[in-house]
This record gives structure tokens, sequence and C-alpha cells, in this order.
């Protein structure tokens, strides 16, 4: 997959899994996405917005890891939880990237038990992400990035709150909204969470028509 400057461990791992080619996805957000800054990315079903987030936290973490968690990405349901970590086990098979997904049907003690081991990279739904952040207070003062994917839906369930008790708590990191749509809720959101972020809207088809634009304040 040719990427600026990707990491070649990464590279290879995506080649053998039949991706050698980026998408619009992929070329317009990695270099703005690398660079640290906050965005709100816009895609269609199908436009490979998970592909995008596992490929961007690896290309971020790939260096040696720490006891606390790196990166914090929050999906819909335990379905999304299973779909991402398999993601990560397929990408990044030549790092050492440990990856941990906690759900609402899951163990929370033994969740918390094994999240003290350390662990670079944590995937959680809203429900269970807040409970955990409540109780077990987690070191999160080396976060990197913190995700929201498939923005959509989760907002509809209003999760908001939990979502903002969670930003609240980290004092600096990079924020980062995926959804098929840009919708009321997700504006709000954004405008409470992230700083002057770069905005992506990647239409179905679309060619070479450079759509990164940055947000109004």
């Amino acid at each position: 997959m040719k990427l600026k400057k990707i990491n070649e461990n990464l590279q290879q791992a995506l080649i053998e899994n039949g991706l050698t080619e980026a998408n619009d996805l992929q070329q317009e957000t990695f270099s703005t996405i690398k660079s640290g800054a906050d965005c709100i990315i816009i895609a269609p079903e199908g436009s490979g917005k998970s592909t995008s987030i596992v490929l961007n936290v690896i290309q971020q973490l790939v260096r040696e890891g720490e006891e606390s968690p790196r990166a914090l990405i929050i999906v819909e349901d335990k379905t999304k939880v299973l779909e991402m970590e398999e993601l990560f086990e397929k990408f990044g098979k030549y790092t050492d990237l440990r990856v941990y997904g906690i759900h609402d049907k899951g163990d929370t003690e033994y969740d918390k038990n094994y999240i003290s081991t350390g662990i670079d990279v944590l995937i959680g739904t809203p429900n269970k992400l807040g409970e955990m952040f409540t109780t077990a207070g987690f070191n999160i003062n080396r976060l990197r990035m913190f995700i929201l994917d498939d923005a959509d839906p989760i907002l509809k369930l209003r999760h908001e709150t939990k979502i903002m008790r969670i930003s609240n708590s980290i004092a600096k990191t990079q924020r980062i909204i995926f959804s098929e749509q840009l919708t009321e809720r997700i504006e709000i959101l954004a405008d409470k969470m992230l700083v002057e972020p770069f905005l992506f809207e990647i239409e179905e088809g679309e060619e070479e028509d450079d759509d990164e634009e940055e947000t109004e304040e």
C-alpha cells in the first residue's frame, strides 16, 4: 500500500491481506491523522473506515509499548469490538502491540486485571468503557489517540454523556470521529471535544476531488 512514510512492517501485513493500493479514504486522511490533528471523517459504508482506524493506530504506536493504553477506540457493540480486534490481529502481525477489547457482556473484574498487566490499544463499548474508567482508575496520561467509530448509531443511543466523561478525563490527545454522515449530534459533540478539527467528506466512488477542509470554530 503506497502511503507516505508508512511503516514497512505495517505495509507488509497490509499487502499480505490483499491491500496493495490505498483507497480514497486512506489517501486523503493518512497524512493528517499521522500529524496528530483532530479529525472528523465522514465516509459511506464499505469505504474502509475500520481498516483506516487500525492502520493509523498501528502506524502511530508501532514503537515499543508502555504499561498504560496509548489508543482508545469506542465502538457500538460486541460485534464491532470483535471485528476491530480481528483487524488488529491481521494488520499488526509484525508488531508487538497489545490489543484488548471489552464489551457489555464481558467479565468486568477479568477485564480490569488483564488491562492492569499492560496494553497498548483498548477497544470498547461506551457502557463498558464508562464503567471501567469510573471504577478502575486507569493511567491515561500516555493516551495518544481517542477514536469514536461509527459515531451516528452510538449517539442515537444517547451515549454522549459517557463519551464526554471519558474524553474530559484525558488531558491531551488526538481525537478522531468517524461516521457515515455528519449529523447535528456529531457536530455538537465535535464542538465540545475536538480542537480545530479537519473535516473530510469522502463520497462514494469519489475520484480525485479534494474534500479536506478545516471546520469553523
